[in-house]
């Protein structure tokens, strides 16, 4: 019988082929003399991405996850998430290290031409650095002062930090954060009174920077500038339409050569409509269904608390985030740079993607153990760096 862990390997390995298929498709050029040129899939830079991707996620589905978990001394290590994760942010202002690409700092230039998304280490480590901390501060997580406002504080300084170069991955962050604390016990009604603040900076950060506000404007009305900034929406839709019921066939996209704009990152969802249809449309969807499902099976059937509420926050995280590269795709939502998962070109984003999910299928591939597992709690009042001091003490919650 096949389980929920080898639906997410099967759905993964899946999107990873479909997603070489398109890079490799919209990477296509034409040349006045020798005509449309591409190079070979086999040999291409996306088809070692996507094997790195896929060893990730298989040595991910081997790793003993549950009894890493249960090891009092390991969970301790949990906290040491946050300095990894602002040291990372903090590389892209440093000189000789850091990587710009149109007016963003986002990346560091690693040895041997590899480049890498510091936001990508947030993204992922966020999760479980709260579920951590709602695992051993539950008793209190829905009390405002001492239990739900250094969790929030550390969440929002991250995802402020994220913000400054990346509105969307900063917003998604942010709302996965949440997700995962409501879930391991925080208050809605905490949230809703700090609601006002947290747009307030987010209106503060899209009026810092023009572009933002142009792309705001332009959401709402991308046909007033049709040449200009509403270009490259307008341009995803026509290729959207032009697919029609079975697209024009592989290879066969009119948009890709020179029209749609980060045809093979952002957009590549409206390359893959115009050259499969609404049928290679529906099949990515539902894919992508299928996979987030298999997830969710796993986040019920888990019982330790920790485990759940961490795989709570990587389905969350793989599902927002394709639902905003979507959104942003077919007009729905303004333009933002962020990528739909295994799909989208991407060296960080497909490993780091892989590899947690490759988390998920080894919680699945495991059993829970039978007996009570001893974890490191915090004093009330402390906050998330006080666990490095923090001694065994009471049987970790089990969810029924």
């Amino acid at each position: 019988m096949i389980r929920a862990g080898d639906v997410i390997v099967l759905s993964v390995l899946a999107l990873l082929s479909i997603g070489v298929i398109m890079v490799n498709s919209a990477g296509m050029t034409v040349d006045a003399q020798t005509g449309v040129t591409f190079q070979s899939i086999v040999l291409s830079k996306a088809s070692a991405l996507a094997a790195a991707a896929m060893i990730a996620l298989l040595i991910a589905r081997l790793l003993p996850i549950r009894s890493w978990a249960a090891r009092p001394r390991l969970s301790r290590c949990i906290p040491l998430l946050l300095p990894v994760m602002i040291g990372a942010l903090a590389l892209v202002y440093i000189p000789g290290v850091s990587g710009s690409a149109k007016g963003a700092t986002r990346w560091l230039n690693l040895p041997g031409g590899i480049t890498m998304q510091p936001s990508e280490i947030a993204k992922w480590s966020m999760p479980v650095l709260l579920a951590w901390y709602a695992t051993v501060r539950g008793g209190v997580l829905n009390r405002f002062g001492v239990g739900f406002m250094p969790a929030v504080a550390v969440l929002g300084f991250i995802a402020a930090v994220v913000v400054l170069e990346d509105l969307g991955t900063g917003v998604l962050i942010l709302t996965v954060g949440a997700l995962v604390l409501i879930a391991g016990g925080a208050r809605i009604l905490h949230f809703a009174f700090l609601a006002p603040a947290a747009i307030g900076l987010l209106v503060i950060a899209i009026l810092a920077e023009p572009y933002r506000v142009q792309r705001l404007i332009t959401f709402l009305d991308p046909y007033a500038e049709a040449r200009g900034s509403g270009y490259q929406i307008i341009q995803s839709l026509a290729a959207i339409a032009g697919g029609g019921g079975f697209g024009r066939g592989l290879g066969f996209g009119v948009q890709k050569f020179g029209y749609l704009p980060e045809d093979r990152t952002d957009f590549l969802f409206a390359v893959l409509s115009e050259e499969l249809g609404v049928m290679g449309a529906a099949l990515v969807l539902m894919l992508y269904a299928v996979m987030l499902l298999a997830g969710w099976t796993i986040v019920k059937q888990e019982q330790r608390l920790l485990l759940k509420l961490s795989a709570l926050g990587i389905v969350a995280t793989v599902g927002i985030q394709a639902l905003m590269n979507l959104a942003v795709v077919t007009g729905l939502a303004p333009t933002k740079g962020i990528a739909l998962p295994l799909l989208s070109a991407g060296g960080t984003g497909w490993i780091l993607t892989a590899a947690s999910l490759g988390v998920l299928a080894s919680l699945d591939r495991s059993r829970p153990e039978d007996v009570p597992v001893e974890i490191e709690t915090i004093p009330e009042g402390a906050t998330l760096f006080s666990a490095i001091e923090a001694k065994p003490a009471v049987a970790a919650p089990v969810v029924s």
